[in-house]
């Protein structure tokens, strides 16, 4: 690419990112593109509404799940090393983990944490405090937590493996969960602008989230960050210069900028390769280690988001055109909207690749009330109803959840149109509201009743009628 053409397609990003920004509405976006062998950033926007700064690509975000990209490739270190072995029970490292069943403790192996295959449930919504014990606290409440299967049946998504995994790199290491991610990821890449520590972002300019208030107008999420018993699944802060920078690690043969070998290229690429089937997900087709996987208008993709209060994040990579985005904004729900745009645009602007929704068929009464019904997991209720012209759906935290926390916890979804995708009849996309453009898929009993709905990778069982 000539300086011509560079200059063109930073004016070009940087053109698009100020328009989409402006239309959603949200306070503070940025966005990085690795393609033709350069980095191209643009953002727009500010910090927060209340004491802003300009954005940049130097600006922390909360990152979200996409911390988990990191955990996993620190974990892959040891692997590498020989000090874990994937296929082995979880026990062996964390000796301590006691389940709701005994079988389930004793089955889950590394490997099913890291693909999300271990039948655990989402997450043990729990403040188990900042000492360096927070993560062993956590662990010792995974005795609470439901169980969704026997280990290795299927995928669901799981904030709390993620955190089991935390305390298996605190065990083996000796060190901290903060630690050993630092020790065997940031400090041989490079990346600077990476943390877990509030002390270490608020000496730096950093994004807070922001949410609609009870009039509908943007106000600062107050609680900044999650627990520390959740870093491990969700509690790095970042920016968009270093993911980049992590992104272009996934695309290389595991070498350090110094060029030591700091993951064979063999493990490094192997995470790509598909260990389970996603079934009717917007998110990918399937899990490899860590990442979801995905084929895009025939090209093959990486993939992992992440979202926090008010803060959400989008990472791409695309390992056979050498090409990577990311996209951050500091507002729900139009910061998910915003960040796939981006991402969409960005694929369609350099590579030729265009990535759309499916069509929902027309709405069909009788259908549609096969699958009307309340449904949850451990901390979420989603409610499927009918309002005459289609089938919304509407996501909500707990009450009871809501109450315990002592903690700000993100806004719910208001009812929102979705649609019935063509197939089976079972598989959805929302088309419209926060949730616009996720996919997933209702679930059957061997009666033919439906059971179960899977929405952003994570399953939810059917309420009883009399109970929902």
């Amino acid at each position: 690419m000539n300086a011509d053409s560079t200059q063109k397609s930073q004016a070009e990003l940087a053109e698009f990112v100020e328009q989409a920004a402006t239309k959603s509405g949200v306070p503070g976006v940025t966005v990085g593109v690795w393609a033709d062998g350069r980095e191209t950033f643009a953002s727009h926007g500010v910090t927060s509404l209340d004491n802003p700064l300009p954005v940049d690509k130097d600006t922390l975000f909360q990152v979200g799940s996409a911390t988990k990209t990191f955990t996993a490739v620190a974990l892959m270190r040891l692997v590498a090393e020989g000090r874990v072995e994937l296929d082995a029970p979880v026990r062996r490292y964390v000796p301590e983990l006691v389940l709701a069943d005994e079988k389930t403790a004793a089955g889950i192996t590394v490997l099913n944490l890291l693909n999300h295959t271990s039948g655990l449930s989402w997450n043990v919504i729990v403040d188990t405090g900042d000492g360096d014990d927070a993560l062993a606290a956590f662990v010792a409440e995974m005795a609470g937590l439901q169980l969704i299967g026997e280990p290795g049946a299927r995928a669901s998504y799981s904030q709390a493996g993620y955190n089991l995994l935390g305390r298996v790199l605190e065990n083996v290491t000796g060190l901290t969960y903060e630690q050993a991610v630092s020790s065997l990821v940031f400090e041989p890449l490079g990346l600077s602008n990476s943390f877990f520590g509030t002390a270490d972002v608020m000496t730096r300019r950093f994004a807070v989230g922001h949410n609609a208030d009870e009039d509908g107008n943007l106000a600062v999420a107050k609680e900044w960050r999650l627990t520390r018993g959740n870093n491990p699944g969700g509690g790095l802060a970042s920016s968009a210069a270093d993911i980049l920078r992590w992104a272009r690690f996934q695309l290389g043969d595991g070498l350090a900028p110094n060029g030591e070998q700091l993951l064979p290229a063999g493990l490094l690429h192997g995470m790509r390769e598909q260990t389970v089937e996603l079934r009717g997900s917007n998110l990918g087709d399937g899990f490899g280690i860590c990442w979801f996987l995905r084929e895009v208008d025939g090209v093959r993709t990486i993939e992992h988001g992440g979202s926090a209060n008010g803060q959400f994040v989008e990472l791409l990579i695309v390992p056979e055109r050498n090409f990577a985005v990311v996209a951050m904004a500091n507002a729900g729900p139009d910061g998910i909207a915003f960040n796939r745009s981006a991402v969409r645009w960005a694929l369609e602007h350099y590579l030729g690749v265009v990535d759309k929704d499916p069509e929902p068929l027309p709405y069909d009464e009788a259908r549609a009330r096969e699958v009307v019904g309340a449904y949850d997991n451990d901390a979420m209720t989603l409610t499927v109803a009918v309002d005459g012209a289609g089938l919304t759906i509407a996501a909500t935290i707990k009450p009871e959840i809501r109450e315990a926390a002592d903690f700000e916890m993100p806004a719910d979804y208001e009812p929102a149109a979705m649609g019935l995708l063509p197939g089976d009849g079972d598989e959805f996309i929302v088309t419209a509201g926060g949730l616009q453009g996720q996919r997933g898929f209702f679930s059957r009993d061997t009666s033919g009743a439906v059971v179960g709905i899977d929405l952003g990778g994570r399953m939810f069982n059917l309420v009883p009628a009399a109970s929902a």
